[in-house]
């Protein structure tokens, strides 16, 4: 990294809130997010649990006007930038000329798939006279970014990734090293993302990928577990304020954490499946150590991607042991999509949210559900109690982009 990068703040919408320390809270103490989904009658559906953002009123966010022409996914990045942007106590410190310095990078994997769904449902039943005029732009993908860069008048590098899984992090990612590269100076960046609706619910469904474990929303989501059946799908956004550390510390920032390495592979296998080897993913990660400059075994916690399906758990595990060796059933590993579920985009931006306050408090968070361990995920992966450990640097992953995180230190 050639300038260094840090995180000042922070913002998340989530089933459980808005509220960081309540998040957090909730995390710690392994209460599960998912529920019966309630926004719409799932009777025709095979899947009837996510976990939804059930008192989102984006009305708090935006103008009335600019609801109507929004597509939800926009609606919860906006509001996700302007709780981080408040908790960075950015706008104050920023003249209109530093504004052209300021970027934004939040990504979408699947966009305005509401918007979609409404026009289909439009059309169909009235005809294509009949669609609203905001259906095309609503439903493009760089419209959280834009409404981001709108609403603050951000004139910087404006970007929108679509890695599906990993766009969240890839973002976080690209935005720390344009910061880096001195492309801009502070960077807004993150993924907002919700596809709990019909049609969403519908086609993921198709494709045998969520769990139909409609008995039991709360057990549903069981990463590493030898009985996972798929994850659960999830909504909502989390976004961070990326910041030169000079600048930061002139400004008299306060710091979550430093961001020190980023690595990006693919394995050009499959359109689902990744390689059973894991070797892309261990690629990934020897590039982002290699950047940090850090040995494997000075890792002290992995926020692991553990969606609970049959073939991502065991490749990652396999991913982990090719990097981290002996040491990869010393370090600390959970996934928090058992208790948050998977909200695509959203969440690899909401676990670097999660990983920094792993960092400020010490705390390894549980992966819940984990009663019948995978003989092939056979790590230390946190069964359902938190753990204090000294943590000083994070891995994140997502598929195969990996993200490493510091304890800032002045």
């Amino acid at each position: 990294m050639k300038r260094r990068v840090v995180i000042t703040g922070m913002g998340a919408i989530t089933p459980y809130g808005t509220d960081l320390e309540k998040i957090w809270e909730n995390l710690i103490n392994g209460i599960s997010a998912i529920d019966y989904i309630t926004s719409f009658d799932t009777k025709n559906l095979k899947v009837k649990i996510a976990g939804e953002v059930k008192d989102f009123d984006p009305n708090n966010f935006m103008e009335k006007k600019d609801v109507r022409r929004t597509a939800r996914f926009a609606q919860m990045g906006l509001a996700a930038a302007k709780l981080a942007i408040k908790d960075a106590y950015l706008e104050k410190n920023l003249s209109d000329e530093d504004r052209d310095d300021v970027g934004v990078v939040v990504g979408s994997a699947v966009g305005g798939i509401d918007s979609t769904e409404d026009a289909f449902k439009t059309m169909y039943k009235k005809g294509p006279h009949w669609i609203s005029p905001f259906f095309s732009s609503s439903s493009l993908l760089n419209m959280a970014s834009f409404h981001v860069a709108r609403n603050f008048k951000f004139r910087g590098p404006n970007v929108t990734p679509v890695t599906a899984c990993s766009t969240g992090t890839q973002a976080v990612g690209m935005a720390a090293l344009m910061i880096a590269n001195r492309e801009a100076d502070v960077i807004i960046a993150g993924g907002a993302e919700s596809v709990i609706n019909e049609f969403g619910i519908a086609g993921f469904a198709a494709s045998g990928a969520f769990s139909s474990r409609n008995n039991d929303p709360k057990g549903a989501s069981r990463p590493f577990d030898k009985d996972r059946d798929g994850f659960v799908v999830s909504e909502g956004a989390g976004i961070l304020v990326l910041e030169n550390y000079e600048r930061a510390i002139n400004r008299g920032a306060k710091i979550y954490s430093e961001i020190i390495g980023f690595g990006n592979s693919s394995d050009a296998l499959h359109i689902t499946s990744p390689d059973p080897e894991g070797t892309a993913a261990a690629k990934a990660v020897k590039i982002a150590l290699k950047m940090a400059k850090i040995l494997p075994d000075e890792v002290d916690y992995i926020n692991a991607h553990g969606t609970a399906t049959r073939k991502n758990d065991p490749m990652e595990t396999n991913a982990i042991k090719l990097v981290f060796k002996d040491y990869a059933y010393k370090v600390g590993i959970s996934s928090t999509k058992s208790m948050l579920g998977h909200s695509f985009a959203a969440t690899g931006a909401q676990e670097i949210i999660i990983s920094s306050l792993a960092i400020r408090d010490n705390i390894i968070l549980p992966t819940i559900n984990l009663n019948n361990p995978d003989p092939e995920c056979d790590l230390d992966y946190t069964p359902n109690i938190a753990r204090k450990r000294n943590i000083d640097i994070v891995v994140c992953t997502a598929e195969i982009i990996f993200f490493l995180s510091e304890k800032e230190k002045v």
